[in-house]
């Protein structure tokens, strides 16, 4: 299986900008379509970005299109989220997530379709 760890989260003012990244260890991260998520306080986890195996597509929510943008090196096993833009209702811990399976089963935005995740990383925007 594979271990994912987020990395690049922190405090920021509202207009600047953040890089994630996701390091995978254990398999080739071009075995997986990936995923970032995020979960607020007090709130459910909703999909962020995604991004099949060798990015030929990629998947954002409404609220972060034209903002983030989600990218993958796979010879570096690291998939990232360029966050720009941020607003303090992007304030949330982010996770990214690993699918391992049919790419006609593969549903971006669905998270119970991921069998791995990170711990996540916190991203505070302050106003």
């Amino acid at each position: 299986q594979v271990q994912l760890v987020e990395s690049g989260g922190g405090l920021v003012q509202a207009g600047g900008s953040l890089r994630l990244s996701c390091a995978a260890s254990g398999r080739t991260l071009s075995n997986y379509a990936m995923g970032w998520f995020r979960q607020a306080p007090g709130k459910e986890r909703e999909f962020v970005a995604a991004i099949r195996w060798y990015g030929s597509r990629t998947y954002y929510a409404d609220s972060v299109k034209g903002r983030f943008t989600i990218s993958r090196d796979n010879a570096k096993n690291t998939v990232y989220l360029q966050m720009n833009s941020l607003k303090p209702e992007d304030t949330a811990v982010y996770y990214c997530a690993a699918y391992y399976g049919s790419s006609n089963d593969y549903t971006p935005q669905t998270g119970s379709g991921y069998a791995y995740w990170g711990q996540g990383t916190q991203v505070t925007v302050s106003s």
